[in-house]
């Protein structure tokens, strides 16, 4: 990693904790392995990578993204129960998950989990956390320049040229 600051076209590594001002984490990186995602490439919400831009390695912050620039507005629909058994044996089922669906006219349809209760999982059109306020407590770790691949195909590689998650 270089002592550059983020931009577009870079791999940026983060440490984030998110919580919906009141402090309690809701998400955070600090158990597991950075965030690594493509600077510019839309790999994460609008707000937080505008607030990310022209930070370097070692800089921790504080960043509020209002819903419009986080997860977006929520469209009114209050989430509806499906039948665990309409989703596929042995996959593990969480809130935040989104899946394709089809739309009742045949048209593809991006649906979000928003709480699974024995054997009934609650959906919608509208991701958990539209609406609401996000707030990060962020630490960069990491900055690299991305590979022309990476660029190609929005989205950084891991060391077999594989996605990273």
């Amino acid at each position: 990693m270089t002592s550059q600051t983020v931009s577009d076209n870079h791999v940026i590594q983060i440490h984030y904790s998110l919580h919906l001002g009141d402090s309690e984490v809701i998400d955070s990186s600090r158990e597991r392995e950075p965030l690594v995602y493509l600077h510019g490439a839309s790999n994460i919400v609008p707000g937080l990578e505008r607030q990310i831009t022209d930070k370097a390695v070692g800089e921790k912050f504080s960043a509020v993204v209002p819903a419009a620039e986080g997860y977006g507005e929520t469209d009114g629909a209050t989430p509806q129960p499906v039948d665990r058994n309409n989703f596929p044996e042995g996959v593990e089922l969480d809130a935040g998950m989104a899946f394709q669906a089809e739309g009742p006219d045949g048209e593809d349809l991006t649906l979000w989990i928003h709480e699974v209760q024995d054997d009934q999982v609650f959906v919608a059109t509208h991701h958990p956390l539209a609406g609401k306020d996000l707030h990060f407590d962020i630490e960069v770790v990491g900055i690299r320049a991305a590979t022309e691949d990476e660029v190609a195909h929005g989205h950084p590689h891991g060391p077999d040229g594989d996605q990273v998650h």
